[in-house]
């Protein structure tokens, strides 16, 4: 038995020590009755002494009470999604558009595999996990820490002392997701569609002990926040698997498009026979200054893309062609399909993108066809096979009146759009998505009360909704006097919005939630009379993007007025640059770690007019530097560039009149 505490922090080493071999390594150092003795031992000396439990020991991995719902947590910095290419030809083209954005074509490339799985984002604070999340919208996520302490594979402590975020893929085995649907279906229970159901599904439990028994494992595949001095990922990625991560078991660097290809086709030779499901192979700059200097689009990073593999293909009949009217009138044809199974997800609809297409492809009611599916993409029919006609099959014609509304449609070829705004799809699909959480979250006004305003009446656009009064709800089946008074005091609450969720919520198309935010900042409530010379100028805005806005304006610029006038969106606040700052027109740079996020310090000192860039060069004027300085200290000093400590630069922000 233990006797005292050194004893006590030994035994934990070494059963850290096994753990680690047994769950990253796959390779255990001892019998399981060995380490369930000495585990034992541990736990009884931690409740003979609970003020001495070392936060790191392996017993310390379940026990924390069930939840009652999953709070939010924000990352430190945003979770970006990743751009997806399906074949050599959209590859070629990513990397053209990486070598011509960054004035060269000698770059490095570091491979690496795309699990699978759910997205998890650790924080570690002094060498402590001190936080987990999923993705959740890149910049807030739910608080699954409970949960994450259970996995092995995650690390409760690490030797690193920095403020870090560690990122990466969730996953279950594919022989441990077949028992637990076995278990399942014993139980009665529903059964996971596919491994990664079941390890989003087993991350989210609101019972860390059912998240426990689920067998889980964690990969890293990237770093969020952090104050480490490397150059190169590889080399970064190299470090956080130091720290006691799993490594995947392939990765590479590749410095041409050739070589990517090889390890792609490599990587589909293994795929089915690895424990893990993957879904594609991850291609990144190497380069961490040149990432920064790619940036971003609205919605990915430049830098990176993931390189899918084949999708599935299973052959099917189409049953039916039934035309769809969107939030925005256009009209999309869908196929009908007789069900058939892709990937654990039955499919009995694929996307025929439009009207054009079906001619194009010769797309006929009663065709075989071939249907893809890849990941989290609409399913869609790619081939006809013609060798099965019968000469039954009935031509697909292009829709002349609207399906909804009946009133005759503007055929543009490619496209065939619904112009009535009072068309019932539109409205009633409009509201919903005006009201709805991620746009201006108006309680009590969901898909049936509002197909109950339309059917009454009562709104026939969202202009409408502001008209309402008490007397009118209560007329409606289902509404007291309370509900009445609610929704309209709901509805009123929208004014004074922030003017982003006034714009998200008008459902233009290819405009969400980021985009929306970009506009304003921009912009402000005059975005909707720019033009399109002024929004190509926002960073990530395209042709698409831009085309998209033009003709929604054009269509509805009255009512874009009169919702403003109704709601009063809120401009957004301009941080305007400190006059007679310190530091105004000049290039910084930020080295060791700080009291506070650098992405925080970032925004402060642009704020005061200076240009924060990631590398010291003789332009430089000055190198701020935190705690535990690294290369970029070294580097300025052999340059002769200006260092100063941290206190220095909050002297100066506030000089420039800005407080942190």
């Amino acid at each position: 038995m233990i006797q005292n505490y050194e004893e006590y922090k030994k035994a934990v080493e070494t059963l850290k020590r096994w753990a680690y071999a047994y769950y990253v390594l796959d390779n255990p150092e001892v019998p399981d009755e060995v380490y369930d003795k000495l585990y034992r031992e541990v736990e009884e000396y931690e409740k003979a002494h609970p003020d001495q439990i070392d936060p790191t020991s392996p017993t310390q991995r379940i026990g924390a009470e069930p939840a009652k719902e999953f709070k939010k947590a924000k990352h430190l910095t945003k979770m970006w999604s990743m751009e997806d290419v399906f074949n050599a030809q959209e590859m070629h083209e990513w990397l053209e558009r990486v070598y011509k954005n960054a004035g060269t074509r000698e770059i490095t490339f570091y491979i690496e595999p795309k699990f699978d799985g759910a997205s998890l984002n650790l924080i570690y604070e002094n060498g402590l996990l001190k936080s987990a999340a999923t993705r959740g919208d890149g910049e807030v996520g739910e608080d699954v820490t409970a949960n994450a302490k259970t996995i092995p594979s995650i690390p409760l402590g690490i030797e690193y002392k920095g403020l870090i975020e560690i990122r990466g893929e969730v996953v279950i085995r594919k022989d441990d997701f077949e028992k637990l649907n076995e278990e399942r279906t014993k139980k009665g229970e529903p059964t996971f569609a596919n491994p990664r159901n079941a390890a989003a599904g087993s991350l989210r439990q609101l019972d860390p002990k059912v998240t426990a028994q689920r067998k889980l494992y964690f990969y890293p595949w990237g770093v969020g926040y952090n104050t480490l001095e490397y150059t190169k990922l590889h080399e970064m990625m190299d470090f956080v698997y130091g720290l006691g991560f799993m490594k995947p078991f392939k990765r590479a660097l590749a410095e041409s498009e050739e070589e990517i290809d090889r390890l792609y086709e490599e990587f589909t030779k293994v795929r089915d026979d690895l424990p893990v499901m993957l879904d594609g192979m991850v291609v990144k700059v190497d380069d961490i200054p040149l990432e920064e200097k790619l940036g971003y689009t609205v919605k990915y990073p430049r830098w990176m893309v993931a390189y899918k593999f084949p999708a599935v293909e299973k052959m099917t009949r189409i049953l039916d062609v039934v035309p769809q009217v969107g939030r925005t009138g256009i009209i999309t044809p869908v196929a009908v399909l007789q069900p058939v199974e892709i990937e654990g997800v039955i499919v009995e609809r694929a996307t025929l993108h439009n009207y054009a297409e079906i001619e194009r492809k010769d797309i006929r009611i009663g065709d075989m066809v071939i249907v893809i599916r890849s990941g989290d993409v609409i399913p869609e029919v790619t081939k006809v096979l013609t060798q099965y006609r019968t000469g039954k099959e009935k031509k697909v014609e292009r829709p002349t009146k609207c399906p909804v509304c009946g009133q005759p449609v503007l055929d543009e070829g490619l496209l065939i759009k619904c112009q009535n705004l009072s068309c019932p799809a539109r409205v009633v699909n409009s509201i919903i998505y005006f009201a709805s959480k991620q746009c201006l979250d108006i309680p009590g006004l969901g898909e049936s009360t509002v197909k109950l305003l339309y059917e009454k009446g009562l709104v026939k656009d969202v202009v409408d909704l502001f008209k309402l009064t008490k007397e009118d709800l209560m007329k409606l089946p289902g509404f007291a006097e309370k509900k009445a008074e609610n929704l309209i005091k709901a509805i009123q609450g929208v004014k004074g919005t922030e003017c982003w969720r006034f714009v998200n919520a008008l459902g233009i198309e290819h405009i969400g939630e980021v985009a929306s935010k970009k506009l304003c900042e921009k912009f402000g409530l005059e975005w909707y009379k720019m033009p399109k010379e002024k929004l190509y100028e926002i960073e990530g805005f395209g042709p698409e993007m831009v085309r998209s806005i033009e003709e929604f304006v054009e269509v509805n610029k009255e009512k874009i007025e009169k919702l403003i006038e109704l709601i009063q969106p809120k401009e957004p606040e301009k941080e305007e640059v400190a006059e007679n700052s310190p530091l105004a027109g000049k290039t910084v740079v930020l080295t060791g770690e700080m009291r506070m996020p650098r992405s925080k310090i970032k925004e402060l000192l642009e704020r005061a007019g200076a240009h924060v860039t990631n590398s010291v060069s003789h332009h430089t004027d000055y190198v701020f530097y935190g705690e535990h300085p690294g290369s970029k200290y070294d580097k300025a000093q052999n340059l002769g560039v200006p260092l100063m400590p941290e206190n220095k630069m909050w002297e100066l922000l506030k000089e420039a009149g800005i407080e942190a």
